[in-house]
């Protein structure tokens, strides 16, 4: 099944107006939203572009992700978004985003661009490191934000994130697409109806290729590239181009679980119905040392939550992940022929729920054909089993920037909104402490921290590097 047979439904829909409507001016259809982008990498330029929206953008950044070319309709529908301001440390990074926005001002300091009251919203698109500070700052300067995920790299920014959040009354949305997904919030429904029995095992994954590159010796900073700024409050070091790699280091990120897994958490949480474990536990193992960097080569995660438990594995030696297809599905990363490298599982007892970012299988539980019950006596009858199914949609990311656009001018709340965005990464965070400690920790969400004990809590912050401790915590 496709999107196109699918009955689709905005998971924006039936969410209450935003209540601080009255402090923020709602803009009118034909009033122009203009946009600032903070970090001009990869990301952020697909994130911008998406959100402008423009026929030429819309088919330039995300043409690759349509497997027929018939775009959503809601993806047509116009915008009327400019990106008028770049702002990037990297001045190559900057020179590369004129090319598709040559109006935009130009920023060498975020600050300033928050300081320009011509800018009504920007995109939060940098290293992790800088999130918490960047998100508090653009709230304090009055501008909504699309902030990128992993929301934060320590757990204890995470209370002064919402605080500036709800304080301020802006409209933020958390990069976690899945939550535009039409077809996971459908599984939701599934799960949370009972349509595959009780639900008492998870199953998370990420599976891909060797990455990184060789190491390279420390150097002088290329021009114009601000290194100092770039490290921001992480620990200062030399300049070493390696660094400048996608999440390699664990200064600037925490790893595939916070990077991969992040999204997976936040699925798991919206099907599950719940996102707060007690108990967590981790190992993992990084075995190749001639690659630069230091995240981890393969990592495993058990969370306990109240009613199930939700495994998470991650390996950068062998793209397959899961294994096993429907014939004519398209997966996520997929690059052979049978290779199924991200997705989560649900095993109930009446059905087994396979999902990833474009798509799911259902898979009813086998009966019969074996022993009867307990003492040789024939099984209870059981209900009617559930159906094989498939679905494929297309990649989230077009509608979910398209939702911020709208959820700003309606001055409405995200379905990603901060404290969805929070306890996902919290997932990440939480696991690679207990990696860090090597042993099972027990999670008090109420008050953020590991019950009574002070060795696993002393991760939960590290010391901003001043200058940058631009923003105060605790």
């Amino acid at each position: 099944m496709e999107r196109r047979d699918f009955v689709k439904k905005s998971v924006n829909a039936g969410i209450a107006a935003w209540t601080a409507a009255s402090a923020s001016r709602v803009f009118g259809a034909n009033e122009k939203l203009r946009v600032g982008l903070i970090g001009c990498g990869g990301r952020g330029t697909f994130d911008a572009r998406l959100m402008r929206g423009t026929p030429e953008d819309i088919q330039a950044v995300a043409a690759e992700n349509y497997h027929d070319g018939n775009l959503d309709p809601r993806l047509k529908e116009p915008r009327n978004v400019e990106i008028a301001a770049l702002c990037d440390v990297n001045e190559s990074k900057i020179a590369a985003a004129k090319r598709w926005a040559p109006a935009a001002k130009t920023f060498a300091d975020f600050r300033s661009l928050l300081a320009d009251k011509d800018i009504d919203a920007v995109i939060v698109a940098t290293m992790d490191q800088w999130h918490a500070t960047m998100l508090i700052l653009a709230c304090e300067a009055g501008k909504d934000v699309y902030l990128e995920k992993p929301v934060m790299y320590r757990v204890a920014e995470a209370k002064a994130m919402i605080e500036a959040v709800r304080r301020t009354k802006r409209i933020v949305q958390i990069g976690t697409q899945h939550r535009s997904a039409d077809h996971i919030a459908e599984a939701a429904k599934m799960v949370q109806g009972g349509k595959i029995g009780e639900v008492h095992f998870v199953r998370v994954w990420n599976y891909m290729s060797r990455m990184g590159s060789a190491p390279v010796p420390d150097s002088e900073p290329p021009a114009g590239l601000n290194w100092d700024f770039w490290l921001g409050p992480a620990p200062k070091v030399p300049f070493n181009r390696a660094r400048l790699t996608y999440r390699s280091f664990m200064d600037y990120t925490n790893g595939l679980i916070s990077d991969y897994g992040n999204h997976r958490f936040d699925s798991v949480h919206q099907i599950m119905g719940a996102d707060t474990p007690v108990k967590v536990s981790s190992s993992g193992m990084r075995f190749d040392k001639d690659r630069a960097g230091d995240i981890l080569d393969l990592q495993q995660a058990t969370f306990e939550y109240p009613s199930f438990v939700m495994s998470y594995e991650a390996c950068v030696y062998n793209g397959h992940g899961l294994g096993g297809r429907t014939p004519g599905m398209r997966y996520y990363g997929m690059r052979g022929s049978e290779d199924r490298p991200h997705g989560m599982a649900f095993y109930g007892t009446e059905a087994a729920l396979f999902v990833d970012r474009l798509g799911m299988e259902l898979y009813p539980e086998v009966r019969g054909g074996g022993r009867g019950g307990r003492g040789g006596q024939p099984s209870a009858p059981q209900p009617a089993p559930a159906e094989r199914m498939h679905m494929n949609e297309d990649e989230p990311t077009p509608l979910h920037t398209k939702y911020f656009v709208d959820n700003v001018r309606a001055r409405k709340e995200p379905f990603a909104n901060i404290e969805v965005g929070t306890r996902a990464t919290t997932i990440a965070c939480i696991g690679n402490v207990a990696y860090w400690t090597g042993r099972k920790l027990t999670w008090d969400a109420a008050k953020s921290n590991f019950h009574d004990d002070e060795e696993a809590n002393r991760y939960l912050f590290r010391p901003y590097r001043k200058p940058w401790d631009l923003v105060k915590f605790g």
